[in-house]
């Protein structure tokens, strides 16, 4: 079986996340994250992308910015409330990863 070409543009991923498809919108959510393009990320959660706000959460735990983690959950990913309540508590430095 030939290899799949998953390197897709991102006028396409765009298209397609523009008509809803939910997988686009993450993976352009991933190339923003690889580019270190935190306004996109940011533009992407504001579209509803939770993945967009996972890695933006990511990066504000490692930065333990604190503001940053309140607009986050503010726009709508609820694990940035939990990360902020968590370091608000001093309850370790684990991530959005972590397991129970």
């Amino acid at each position: 079986m030939a290899n799949m070409n998953t390197d897709f543009d991102r006028e396409t991923l765009r298209e397609l996340a523009d008509e809803g498809n939910e997988t686009a919108l993450d993976r352009l959510a991933d190339m923003a994250d690889a580019a270190g393009d935190l306004g996109e990320l940011g533009e992407l959660l504001d579209e509803g992308c939770m993945h967009a706000g996972s890695l933006l959460t990511r990066r504000a735990v490692a930065a333990h910015d604190l503001r940053e983690l309140r607009r986050i959950s503010d726009a709508g990913y609820d694990g940035a409330g939990d990360e902020l309540d968590r370091l608000l508590k001093g309850n370790g430095e684990g991530g959005t990863d972590r397991q129970p």
